[in-house]
C-alpha cells in the first residue's frame, strides 16, 4: 500500500479532505523523522516504536576496484513492532 492509499482510505472514512489528510500525514511523518534525528525514540502505543540505531564502523570491500574501504559509524532508523501489532498480523496472514 502506498501514502496515496492511505492517504485516500483515511479521509473516506473521516470525511477530511485529501489535502488535510495528505497535510497532517506529512507533518506526522516529518515529526518522527525530526524526532529521531535528535537521538530520541518515538512510541505509539499499540503500534511500535521508532528509533535510531547506531551501526559501528566497520571494513568492507570494493570488489570492482578490489580494495577496503572503511565505513564509519553511523545511525540507521529502526522500527520496533509492539506486541498488539505483531499479534494482529501472526493471525491475519
Amino acid at each position: 500500500m502506498r501514502k496515496a492509499a492511505i492517504i485516500a482510505q483515511v479521509a473516506q472514512k473521516t470525511g477530511i479532505s485529501q489535502a488535510d489528510v495528505r497535510l497532517v500525514l506529512e507533518v506526522f511523518l516529518q515529526a518522527i523523522v525530526e524526532a529521531n534525528k535528535l537521538g530520541d525514540k518515538v512510541h505509539l502505543r499499540g503500534f511500535g516504536s521508532f528509533e535510531p540505531r547506531k551501526k559501528s564502523a566497520k571494513l568492507a570491500r570494493n570488489i570492482a576496484q578490489n580494495t577496503a574501504i572503511l565505513i564509519p559509524e553511523h545511525y540507521v532508523p529502526g522500527f520496533v513492532p509492539s506486541k498488539a501489532f505483531v499479534d494482529q498480523i501472526k493471525d491475519a496472514l
